[in-house]
């Protein structure tokens, strides 16, 4: 069975995407790194247990994920 490449329409995207300015990047990387420090305070300082802090760091970087996504479409539903 063959499909005729005229009767498939071809996807069109629907935004153009914008280049990843360099000040985002930074500020990723401070997350990262503050996330990983996160993570040793908990498990060498406060000796909470290396699963125990591994959860704790993740579920501050998924909130802050959340964060991002709800301010991006805030914004993006404001242009």
């Amino acid at each position: 069975m063959t499909v005729d490449q005229e009767v498939v329409p071809k996807r069109e995207q629907a935004e153009s995407t914008e280049p990843v300015s360099t000040a985002t990047v930074v500020a990723y990387a401070i997350v990262g790194v503050v996330l990983f420090g996160w993570f040793l305070f908990g498990w060498l300082v406060l000796q909470q247990g290396f699963v125990d802090s591994v959860g704790e760091a993740a579920g501050t970087g998924f909130a802050l994920l959340l964060i991002v996504a709800i301010v991006g479409s805030v914004r993006r539903s404001r242009r």
